[in-house]
């Protein structure tokens, strides 16, 4: 048995599984994510409809197995076959329905798919009602910025910061940041205009260089 009750236990803590929380209903059993990886190896020529029976599990190992082999299927296959998974995963994102199932695998599905595509769709994402694609939208444009593409990051950023949830603060504040690492120039540019605090009146950028700290 590839299950564990303890490796159960501890991956549910990451997850909000309280009532009437995100993953209140996710079902745990406790397979590490190695074992996972080769068991995707050996499905990668899983048909879409079965891919989209593990996604539509309550069970979040069969979940994240599912996205496991979208992804291998992505790295491996012709315009044609990617375009069909990127919009089988569109078609499905009431099933991608927690943080790891978005952070882990949009970059690769939706990111990949878009890198040399109009970014439309990432827009419609970022104004959708489920929480969760507007997190997609995002994280997804770390696969932009591992090719120096940081121009959507930022736009995408603009648009989600009054967003009510915590979950695409986080989330967006962590994908900045990185387009930040890559071009810093950017990253203090958009703090300048949005940062909410300054600790002595000064743009930000000045801020740091006279203060050394922002609070």
């Amino acid at each position: 048995m590839l299950s564990a009750p303890e490796v159960a236990a501890f991956t549910a803590r990451f997850f909000r599984t309280g009532p009437e929380q995100y993953g209140e209903k996710k079902v745990f059993i406790g397979v590490r994510v190695p074992a996972k990886r080769l068991l995707a190896h050996e499905l990668r020529g899983l048909p879409l409809q079965e891919i989209g029976l593990l996604l539509s599990s309550a069970i979040y190992e069969e979940q994240h197995l599912a996205l496991l082999v979208m992804v291998l299927q992505m790295a491996k296959s012709g315009e044609r076959p990617r375009q069909e998974l990127y919009y089988y995963y569109l078609g499905r994102t009431r099933f991608i329905n927690n943080w790891d199932l978005v952070d882990c695998f949009a970059p690769y599905v939706v990111g990949s798919f878009l890198q040399h595509k109009a970014r439309e769709p990432l827009f419609r994402l970022a104004e959708s009602q489920n929480l969760w694609e507007r997190r997609i939208a995002i994280v997804s444009t770390q696969h932009f910025i591992r090719h120096g593409d940081l121009t959507d990051t930022f736009l995408l950023g603009r648009r989600l910061l009054h967003d009510a949830e915590d979950l695409i603060h986080k989330a967006t504040g962590w994908i900045v940041r990185g387009a930040g690492i890559r071009d810093e120039s950017l990253l203090l540019a958009f703090l300048d205009q949005h940062a909410p605090k300054r600790c002595c009146g000064m743009r930000l950028s000045d801020c740091q260089q006279n203060c050394g700290d922002v609070t």
